[in-house]
C-alpha cells in the first residue's frame, strides 16, 4: 500500500503537521506606534521559535516581543521615532543611523514585522533616502519604506546551534513544535507505489522530472514548471 507524500500530508492537515498553536505564546508584532515607553517584565522561552521573547508592559497592558541581545529584566523599552539606539527599542528605519544592526523589520508600514526574526540574526542599515537599504543576513540588499519600523540590535539566542541535539528524539520534538518533519526520505529511494520517482534496479528517477504546474498533488514532484533559459 502506497503512502501519501509529505507535502500531501502537510496540506491535508492533521495532528502531526498542524502547528501546536495552543503552546505558542503570541505573535511577535511590534507594539503600536503610540505605545511610548514600556518596562520589560520577563524574558521567556517561546515554543515554536528559535529565540526567546520579552514580556513588556505598556500602561498596564502586557505584550510579547522578540528579545534582543543585551535586553534585561527591568529595562525600559522605547517605541518611538525619538527612541535611543539601544537593543530592543523600536523606531522607523528613517531614524536608524547607518551601520546599526536591526531585526524584525516591517515589509509594509504597520504590518508588525516580517523580516529577520531568527535567533542570532540581524540586518544592517546601509543607506537612507527615498528608500532605506538594508543588508539582510544573507548578504542581499533589500529596499524598505522609510516609514517601516524595526527593532534595534541582534535577535537573542545566537548560541542555539552550538549545543548538539544529543539524540534524534530531541530534534524530532524541536521540529514538531514548528510543524516540520526533520527527516525526509528521497523519492528515488522509495517504491513505485510510494513516489513517482520510486522503483528501478538502482536509485534513479527513470523519467523526465519536469512536471506541469497544473499536475495533480500526487504527481507534483521534481522540477515544477521550469522556465526556458532566457537568451542574453
Amino acid at each position: 500500500m502506497g503512502k501519501r507524500l509529505i507535502t500531501q500530508r502537510r496540506g491535508r492537515g492533521g495532528s502531526h503537521y498542524r502547528s501546536p498553536s495552543h503552546r505558542h505564546l503570541s505573535e511577535a508584532s511590534h507594539p503600536r506606534n503610540d505605545s511610548g515607553v514600556g518596562k520589560i517584565l520577563d524574558l521567556v522561552h517561546a515554543p515554536g521559535r528559535t529565540c526567546p521573547m520579552a514580556l513588556v508592559e505598556f500602561d498596564g497592558k502586557k505584550v510579547y516581543t522578540l528579545a534582543a541581545e543585551g535586553m534585561k529584566v527591568g529595562q525600559d523599552l522605547q517605541v518611538s521615532d525619538a527612541a535611543q539606539i539601544r537593543p530592543g527599542n523600536v523606531m522607523s528605519l528613517k531614524n536608524v543611523p547607518e551601520g546599526t544592526p536591526v531585526h524584525n523589520l516591517e515589509g509594509v508600514p504597520g504590518d508588525g514585522g516580517k523580516f529577520i526574526r531568527t535567533a542570532g540574526t540581524s540586518g544592517t542599515v546601509v543607506s537612507r533616502g527615498d528608500k532605506v537599504m538594508v543588508m539582510m543576513p544573507s548578504g542581499a540588499m533589500k529596499a524598505f519604506d522609510p516609514k517601516c519600523r524595526g527593532s534595534v540590535g541582534i535577535v537573542a539566542g545566537s548560541g542555539r546551534t552550538d549545543k548538539p541535539m544529543g539524540k534524534s528524539g530531541k530534534k524530532f520534538h524541536s521540529f514538531r513544535s514548528r510543524s516540520k518533519a526533520y527527516f525526509k526520505v528521497s523519492g528515488v529511494a522509495m517504491n513505485p507505489v510510494d513516489h513517482p520517482h520510486g522503483g528501478g534496479s538502482h536509485p534513479h528517477v527513470g523519467k523526465p522530472s519536469t512536471v506541469s504546474r497544473n499536475a495533480p498533488p500526487g504527481r507534483k514532484v521534481g522540477r515544477l514548471s521550469p522556465k526556458k533559459k532566457r537568451s542574453k
